[in-house]
């Protein structure tokens, strides 16, 4: 069973951050086709990542991927209506739930393991930060999302290697190059742009 949890969640997570990097610099019609798959693919593999995460009582990645679900969804609204169309209500509540999924999983962390204890929940809130801050810049198509997606990758790959999960760690180490591509290829663009 961890395997095939290992397999989907990371097969999905892997394809989310190959169709995005793979999205910039392609034509309109294109990128935006490529993006919405890349949401969608990602939403499609959160449950295996929160029965992984909640196995190793990782409270706060586990509430980070389900809390992240909302801002995902954001992302694929933007995207399939080419961020023409702004969805205040909507933005309000992702916000919310982004910053209720930080609290609560911090909360529920330091409950579990009696304080900042641990290694892993030191991980953990680079994963946090990264993922929540990183799928939010994109979701209103910002490059910096990137950078945070970089400090995500490194710390779950981390995270991954310490609960001897190799599959997931070689997978976010992968997710990594083209995270990184993504980041060179979306701020070379606009530097030429400018």
């Amino acid at each position: 069973m961890d395997l095939a949890l290992q397999l989907w969640g990371g097969l999905c997570y892997l394809s989310n951050k190959i169709l995005f990097a793979v999205s910039v610099g392609q034509e309109a019609s294109l990128r935006r086709q490529l993006k919405i798959a890349g949401w969608a693919i990602y939403i499609v593999g959160v449950p295996a990542w929160v029965i992984i995460l909640v196995g190793k009582h990782d409270w706060i990645a586990a509430s980070i991927e389900a809390g992240g679900i909302p801002a995902m969804l954001l992302g694929l609204y933007n995207t399939i209506h080419d961020h023409q169309r702004v969805n205040r209500l909507f933005n309000r509540v992702v916000s919310v739930c982004t910053y209720g999924s930080l609290a609560f999983g911090v909360l529920v962390s330091l409950y579990h393991h009696g304080g900042l204890t641990s290694l892993s929940q030191l991980l953990e809130i680079g994963v946090m930060f990264g993922f929540l801050l990183g799928s939010y810049l994109l979701a209103r198509n910002n490059p910096g999302g990137w950078l945070f997606f970089m400090l995500m990758n490194v710390s779950m790959a981390s995270l991954m290697l310490l609960q001897e999960k190799h599959i997931l760690m070689g997978q976010q180490l992968l997710s990594l190059c083209f995270v990184v591509y993504g980041y060179y290829k979306t701020t070379g663009q606009r530097v030429a742009l400018q």
